[in-house]
Formats: structure tokens, C-alpha cells, sequence
């Protein structure tokens, strides 16, 4: 990996400046790193020289100059040069750099020092099946876990389950007003194979806004529900709290298909059980964060005065009284989604002086448990869960207001540090395309706009396992026609592997806030930028290896063995030595493009590296030759080659959520 090559290249640079012009630490400049845009002039170069020239009164070209013949051996660089132009280039060498790259690396653990990161994502309402816009919250929630585990960073995720708000309410209303049924009748319904709980629920959620419309008195239908709900009132909230649980735990079965997984699941009536906002909204009142209105429209309700930026940027919808004050406690006492977000927002920092309780959720395959919050008693075996350093929100654009609300509350309570790592990982919607709808049964897109848009409540969209079911039947048709001799249990696999990196890659790979139009075809091709081209590269890398072995009996660990006696000239000299260690040196910055994605949260630096990464493994692969090359150096250099791009792109992948499969 680069970075550690750029720390102590910094190190040797900060240690020559301060010896050699006796600059204090705050004199030095930033060590900036670049990447020259011709390989004649090196790997890696330093401007350094330019931030000096003012200081030391000397033009840039001799400063890099000084640097270069007094900078000494530097290790995995081969030497150092003052470009003309009074950059200080660095080329390092390459056999020793590829050697190391391709060493075992340690096994990376977890840097307490930066202190536990909670990333909460998907946060799905418990009421209805998962649709396409909700994959795109757990595929980037699930990219930045994986990202900062990368860099070592110990993550704590959270999947926050609102199961006391009104769309858990609405289908309620809709069981027991529009079916009538009880308790025992909908678990009846829940115990059915056809439709799955989830699929049901969808059609009956809409089914319940269309019968509010018909009638807005019928409105306070659910009023009356929603408080039977939060307050614990039968058998209103038995049914509820059912309901909630089974369709959370058909999101864990949609979630698990994208390999997407959690550590906690918060169940926000756990938060009004537990008197978390009690908590909370009494030390809010005590700094004056809300105040209750005596007059006006939101008399009698406890608000918060929101500061101008907030307001600015808030919701569009909201009136201007809205935008200045936000209701946290209506005046009937309930509290709103605001007022509990906030209470949440304080234990994940370790700012309540309590804490939940925790059970079993389930056991997952592989034995290990996935927790819940509870009002209840624990059970024995529960991690420490809260109480981070840093708390990243992945949820839409459209709650920007409130994230800002969350930041505000922390401020005005003087928890700048909390306030300043909380952090809104914002994004836009997801659509359909027209063909990709219109494939999946729906055919009530507006032909007039490009892309289809989804809504739950009207019950308008794709559910989200009937598209993975779409990709993976579509996927597993090129598969066996690939592969007709393969079990079907193995292109089963296949298919199912490059489904969900179809999926995955489609909705990383635009920037976050950039509106996307899901297209099938698109997704699925395995030409052009998408998850199963990269995939086909790094099975193309295992293609030649296996090749390799079989007809000069060469195994991948022979290959590394090698190396240090390998003539080096492949490598080294002329322009195939300069391709070859272009890709190597490409592939080596995946740690620096995590870096990036992490620092920016634009994770679509990540996908963009991996698709470059495969377009120049695919052009090295058709313009040298690794199994008919006669020179043993050469092939043998290559194939090093081949084995680090291979899983480099196996580790992009994996980032994602995506797998490589044995074939494609």
C-alpha cells in the first residue's frame, strides 16, 4: 500500500528541514504528495520547495536541489531528484516496493486511540417491505463501515428501528379498522408463506392513505392509535410492537441478501421507555436550548429556536414560523421524531446518565448475535454498545434539517466537540428507469420525466427483493450460458454474486448527491462501469493464474518466492517496464483512495478507482503476454503483477460489499 511509502518519505522530509534550516514545528510546511503526469519525472513529487522559496529567499529550483543531495537514503526509494522546475521528485524502487506490497500483511486491528465511530444506516420504518431507495442508504452506510474498519477504526453499527411513529400506526389502523382484525388476527396473516408479511403490509399501507383521503376526519383515527402506541395502551401497541418486529426482521433477510449486517438495532420505544428524552429534554431546559410557547399556533408546545443557517436550509414545505421554531413536545405531551432523534443523538456520545437495556435479537449463521435495545431485562453476554468518539447519520437529504438540529442541540448544551463529529452523511433519492419499471411490473411512471420515482405510502415502486430477484434470474441466464457444464448450485452462487455487486456497485458509484435513475441492463452489463466488469477482471487475474500453474506448474506462492533473485530489468527499464509498474503502483493506492472516499464521504472515489484499476489490468493483459512469454523473468514479474492487481480489486470489491466468484 502507498501511504505508509508517503509517511516516511513525509518523515524523512520533516526531520531534513528542520536539521537543515533549522525550522520549528510551526514554521514547516504541509509535506504535499503528488502524483507527476509523465513517469519520466519520477512516482511521487514534493512541491515543498515552492512553500520555502518566500521564506528562505531563494528560488524553488535550488531549494530542491539542496533537499535532493542532502536527503539521504530513504526507505522502498530507489533516489530523489530536483526537477527544473523545483519540484522534488521520487522514484522508488520498484522491485523492492512490489516485494513488499505482496508480502502478508499484519492483521490489522482496531486503533483505540481514535475512539469507537458509531455509523447508523438504513433505518428502514417497520411497516412495509424495502424499496430500491432504501438500498441505497444501506449500500453506502454499509461502504463507509467497511471503509473505516479499513483504516482500523473500531465501528459500532446501528440500524435505528422507529416503531413507535405513524407509519407503524397507519398499518395498525389499517388491520384493525379497515380489516378489523386482532392480534391473533394478524399474526395469522404473518404466519403465511404468500404474501411475505412485508409484501402484505405494502399494499395495506397504501390501502390506509387512500382511506384518509377519502375522509380527513378519519385522521384522528390515528391520532388515537399513536398514542395508544407510545403510551403502551393494548391493544393497540401489542399489535404494533408484533408488527414491528416481523417486518424488521424481513428487512434483515433483504439486507442480508446485499451483505449488509449490523452490531445493534435501537427500537425508539425503548427510548421514551427508558425516559431517555426525559432525561434529555431536562437538561435541554435547563440550558435554555427549548422553551414552552405561551402564544400564538404552537401554544402550549415546547420548541427550539432554530438558528438562521438551520432555518436557511430547512424544509422547504415548513411555514416561517415553522422555520424558526421547532416543535419538540406538542402540546398534548407526545413527543415528536425531533425531540427522541435528539435523545438518541445524546447516548450515542455517552451523554445520558443511562443507558439501555439489551436482548438477543437472533443468532446468525455463523453463532455470533445480533442485540436490540430493550425496556426489559437484559441478557447476560450484551457488548459495551454507545458512548463514541464519532457519529456518522446516513439518512437523505430531506432530513437535513433535523441532522442540523441535532447539531445544534449539541452545540447550545456545550458539547461542541460532540457536535462538530456529528456528522450528516446525506444523499440523494433513487429511481427507476422506464425500461427497468416497466420490466418489473410497474407501468405507472410519468413517460414525460426520465426516471420513475418510488413512494411507499402511495404504494407506487419496486420492492426491493423483487428487484434482486429480477438481477439475479437475468444474471443467472448469462451464467449458464457461459457456463453450461457448471453445477447448478455453483451458477446459482454466480449469479447471486454478480446480482448483488450489480446492485451495490450502480448505487456507489455516483456521487451522493446526485438524484439516480436504477437501470437494470446497466447495471448488469459486463462492459462499461459497473460491479460484474470489475468482478470479470479479478476472475481474468484468476484465469491466468490458474493457467500459470497448470502449464509451467507455477504456483502463487512460487511466484513470490522468486522474486528476489528475478532479474529485475522487466520491471525497471524501458516502456512494457514502465506499464507493468504503472498498474502495480496504481493498485497500491487503494489505502489512499480509502482515505479519500472516508475524509470527503464521497464513496464514489472508491468505485471509480476500482472500475480505472480493471481498464488497465484489461489493456496490460491484451498488450503483454504473461503465459506465452519466453522470458522467465518477465513472465514471472507479470504474473507478481497480476497477483497483487487481483487482490487489490478483490479488496475494492470487498469494501463494497461485493464478491468475486470462482467464474463468470
Amino acid at each position: 500500500m502507498i501511504l505508509p511509502v508517503h509517511a516516511v518519505i513525509r518523515s524523512t522530509l520533516v526531520q531534513l528541514l528542520t536539521d537543515r534550516f533549522q525550522l520549528a514545528p510551526d514554521e514547516l510546511p504541509e509535506i504535499v504528495l503528488e502524483i507527476p503526469p509523465k513517469r519520466a519525472f519520477g512516482d511521487l513529487a514534493a512541491p515543498v520547495a515552492f512553500e520555502l522559496a518566500r521564506r528562505l529567499r531563494k528560488a524553488p529550483r535550488a531549494i530542491a536541489q539542496e533537499l535532493a543531495g542532502a536527503i539521504g537514503p530513504i526507505p522502498a526509494v530507489a533516489r530523489v531528484e530536483a526537477a527544473p522546475s523545483g519540484y522534488l521528485n521520487f522514484f522508488l524502487d520498484r522491485a523492492a516496493c512490489l516485494q513488499q506490497w505482496l508480502a502478508p500483511a499484519p492483521a490489522r486491528t482496531a486503533a483505540p486511540e481514535h475512539g469507537k465511530v458509531i455509523v447508523e444506516h438504513t433505518a428502514i420504518n417497520p411497516n412495509k417491505a424495502a424499496h430500491i431507495g432504501h438500498l441505497r442508504n444501506a449500500a453506502l452506510g454499509d461502504t463507509l463501515v467497511r471503509l473505516l474498519r479499513f483504516q482500523g477504526r473500531p465501528v459500532e453499527v446501528q440500524n435505528y428501528i422507529d416503531d413507535t411513529g405513524v407509519q407503524v400506526a397507519d398499518v395498525v389502523v389499517g388491520f384493525s379498522h379497515l380489516e378489523g382484525r386482532d392480534l391473533a388476527g394478524v399474526q395469522a396473516i404473518a404466519a403465511q408463506e404468500s404474501p411475505t408479511f412485508d409484501y402484505y403490509c405494502w399494499d395495506l399501507y397504501a390501502r390506509v392513505t387512500e382511506w384518509y383521503s377519502g375522509d380527513e376526519s378519519r385522521l384522528e383515527v390515528r391520532r388515537q392509535v399513536l398514542h395508544d402506541i407510545e403510551h403502551g395502551v393494548d391493544p393497540h401497541a401489542a399489535m404494533a410492537a408484533f408488527i414491528a418486529d416481523r417486518i424488521v426482521r424481513c428487512h434483515l433477510r433483504t439486507m442480508a441478501r446485499m451483505n449488509v449486517d449490523y452490531d445493534l438495532l435501537t427500537w425508539e420505544g425503548d427510548i421514551l421507555r427508558l425516559h431517555f428524552w426525559t432525561t434529555a429534554f431536562e437538561q435541554l431546559k435547563e440550558r435554555g436550548a427549548v422553551f414552552l410557547q405561551t402564544e400564538g399556533r404552537l401554544a402550549g408546545c415546547w420548541v427550539m429556536t432554530i438558528d438562521d443557517g438551520a432555518a436557511a436550509d430547512g424544509d422547504d414545505d415548513a411555514d416561517e414560523e415553522d422555520q424558526r421554531e421547532k416543535v419538540i413536545v406538542r402540546s398534548n405531551g407526545t413527543v415528536t421524531y425531533v425531540g427522541k432523534d435528539i435523545a438518541n443523538q445524546f447516548w450515542k456520545f455517552g451523554l445520558l446518565d443511562r443507558d439501555f437495556n439489551y436482548r438477543r435479537f437472533l443468532t446468525r449463521p455463523d453463532g455470533t448475535v445480533l442485540w436490540a435495545t430493550t425496556s426489559g431485562e437484559s441478557d447476560p453476554g450484551a457488548p459495551s454498545f454507545g458512548r463514541a468518539t464519532a457519529v456518522y447519520n446516513v439518512i437523505d437529504t430531506r432530513q437535513s434539517y433535523l441532522q442540523q438540529l441535532l447539531k445544534q442541540a449539541l452545540h447550545t448544551m456545550g458539547y461542541t466537540g460532540q457536535a462538530e463529529r456529528s456528522t450528516h452523511f446525506s444523499y440523494e433519492m433513487v429511481a427507476l428507469s422506464h425500461a427497468t419499471a416497466r420490466a418489473l411490473g410497474y407501468e405507472g411512471g410519468d413517460e414525460s420525466k426520465p426516471f420513475v420515482e418510488v413512494s411507499g405510502r402511495k404504494g407506487l415502486g419496486v420492492k426491493a427483493d423483487d428487484l434482486l430477484d429480477r438481477l439475479v434470474a437475468t444474471a443467472a441466464e448469462e451464467v449458464a450460458r457461459r457456463n453450461p457444464d457448471a453445477p447448478e448450485a455453483e451458477r446459482r452462487r454466480t449469479a447471486e454474486a454478480i446480482a448483488i455487486a450489480a446492485v451495490r456497485y450502480f448505487l456507489v458509484k455516483f456521487t451522493r448527491n446526485k438524484i439516480i435513475a436504477f437501470d437494470i441492463d446497466e447495471a448488469l452489463s459486463f462492459e462499461g462501469e459497473t460491479g460484474p466488469y470489475i468482478q470479470y477482471a479479478a476472475v481474468r487475474g484468476g484465469n491466468i493464474l490458474a493457467k500459470l500453474e497448470e502449464r509451467f506448474g507455477v504456483k502463487e506462492a512460487d511466484i513470490l518466492e522468486r522474486l528476489p533473485s528475478l532479474f529485475r530489468g522487466p520491471l525497471d527499464g524501458g516502456e512494457t517496464a514502465d506499464e507493468l509498474w504503472g498498474l502495480v503502483l496504481e493498485a497500491s493506492r487503494l489505502d489512499e483512495v480509502v482515505d479519500v472516499s472516508v475524509r470527503t464521504l464521497e464513496l464514489s472515489v472508491l468505485a471509480k478507482f476500482a472500475f480505472g484499476l480493471a481498464q488497465a489490468f484489461n489493456a496490460f493483459y491484451h498488450r503483454q503476454q504473461i503465459l506465452r512469454e519466453e522470458d522467465e523473468a518477465a513472465r514471472l514479474w507479470r504474473a507478481a503483477a497480476v497477483v497483487y492487481v487481483r487482490r487489490q480489486l478483490t479488496a475494492a470489491l470487498d469494501l463494497m460489499g461485493c464478491a468475486v466468484p470462482a467464474r463468470m
